[in-house]
This record gives C-alpha cells, structure tokens and sequence, in this order.
C-alpha cells in the first residue's frame, strides 16, 4: 500500500461490499493491477450510540496498487439518503478503513439503508449499510481486525491540529499535528496480511492525507517520525495544482486504533 503522503499504517477490517473470492485456485496475485482498476466502497458496521442514534462506518478498495483516483462529489460519488455526507474524493491504492461515518436516528429501522455508490471508469460498485446485528461492532472489534488482536486497556489517539487554512497559488502550505497516546498496545510480533504487508506493531505513528478536494496534491516530506508513549510531530509542506476546498486528513495510529484530525483548506 503506497500514500504519496506521511504514512505508517496499514489497517485490516471488515469487508462489505466485495465478492468473496476463494484462494485456493488462485496464484497469489494472479489478478494485481497497477492502474485502471475500480474503487469499491465497503460497509463496516455500525455503533450504537448513548442517545439511542445510530452511527454507521464506510471505507473502499481501490483495486490499484498505484494509481490514485479522483471522483468528485456528485452523481458518480454520492450517499443516499444525503448526497454529500463527508466522503471520501480522493482514493488511495488498496483498502482504507473506517475512514468515515453517518448518523442515523433511534427510529431507523432494520430494513432502511445507506448506500454509497462510487462510478468510475463506466463501472458503479456501492456499499449498502443497515442496522443488522452481525455487523455492529465497538473498539476491540475494530483492534481485532487492524492489528490481530485486542488490547481491552487501549485507547485511541489524541490528535491536534490547525484549523482552516487559505492559501494562493503558487505559494505553499506549511501543516503541522502532533498526537498522543497511551502507550498500548505494547509492541509484539509483527504479523503479514493476505497481501504480504507488515501489520501490527507499530507504535504511534502520525501521516498526512488528501481527503477531498481537486487532484494534484503532494506532501513534503512523505516520512513521519513513530514511538511509544511519547507525542509525535508530522510537519509537511502541502503543494496544490489547482484552486478549490480542499479537506487535508491527519490520521494518527497506535497500530490498532486511529484517530482523525481534519483541516479545511481554501486554494485560491
């Protein structure tokens, strides 16, 4: 998995909206693909929250293993019911997990659903979210599925950022985040996932991502510092092609358990 961005992690969780696919009959990596594939959303479950609402999380698989996609807002990126309710417009190789939520009230129901539908390429894939009970999960869950195990003394992240930026062509963007954590999970053996990738164990680490906004964004340096029960700094000059809103994501990780900081930027 490949960010042109601040990126340490690498997250393992609940797969929706993807066919199953046995592997017995498959070579490993029969079917990899660098650029021109599609992005699927995914569903991955949902939280019952204290007030008696509801809140359901969304990822993707970008079927690349290069090649970032862009698809705006619109027709071709939209949640129903909403249209717009914070997703993702910039679309980075491979899976990318719980990267955003809706809330539903206490009335749902079982059978009504959210529907994220992505069009790309002449292709429409989309992610259906409901209530059903299977699919609901909390932080160990999440743990289980990023890192192989749960750690019931973790905590999430603290992360802190700036707040909105505007910034005028040609001239950069200077961000910094700094996070925290406590200390879990310890370090452990680091585990590889069905794709050969290095899970677990990583400490606290802290990136930078284009979230949303037009194509052409670049961050320098692309590296981030990680340690243990110490704060960690990811300082990054931002260049931008083109005007627009922009929405820059630092995402700080303990290996287990991410926590997202968001900044709003103004391109003139």
């Amino acid at each position: 998995m490949r960010f042109d961005c601040i990126s340490i992690l690498l997250g393992v969780g609940i797969l929706a909206a993807l066919p199953l696919r046995s592997t017995a009959q498959t070579p490993p990596y029969a079917d990899r693909v660098s650029r021109g594939g599609d992005v699927t959303p995914a569903y991955e479950g949902w939280r019952r929250n204290s007030d008696g609402t509801f809140t359901m999380y969304f990822g993707y698989m970008n079927r690349n293993y290069e090649e970032e996609l862009d698809i705006p807002i619109g027709p071709d990126n939209n949640v129903d019911p909403g249209g717009d309710r914070s997703q993702p417009t910039h679309f980075y190789p491979r899976r990318n997990r719980f990267l955003f939520t809706v809330a539903v009230p206490k009335d749902w129901g079982l059978e009504r659903k959210v529907v994220w539908s992505l069009t790309i390429r002449g292709k429409t894939n989309a992610a259906k979210g409901w209530l059903q009970p299977e699919w609901e999960i909390n932080d160990e869950i999440m743990m289980m599925n990023s890192a192989g195990g749960a750690d019931v003394q973790n905590k999430p992240p603290v992360v802190k950022g700036p707040g909105p930026q505007t910034v005028t062509l040609p001239n950069t963007l200077r961000l910094t985040a700094v996070a925290e954590d406590d200390g879990h999970p310890n370090p452990k053996r680091v585990a590889v996932d069905p794709e050969g990738n290095s899970i677990g164990g990583q400490g606290l680490s802290l990136r930078w991502i284009h979230y949303r906004g037009p194509a052409g964004v670049t961050f320098s340096p692309g590296t981030a510092a990680a340690g243990y029960q110490k704060p960690v700094e990811a300082a990054t000059t931002v260049r931008f092609k083109s005007p627009g809103v922009y929405v820059l994501r630092a995402i700080a990780s303990d290996g287990s358990l991410e926590t997202f900081h968001d900044v709003t930027v103004t391109v003139k």
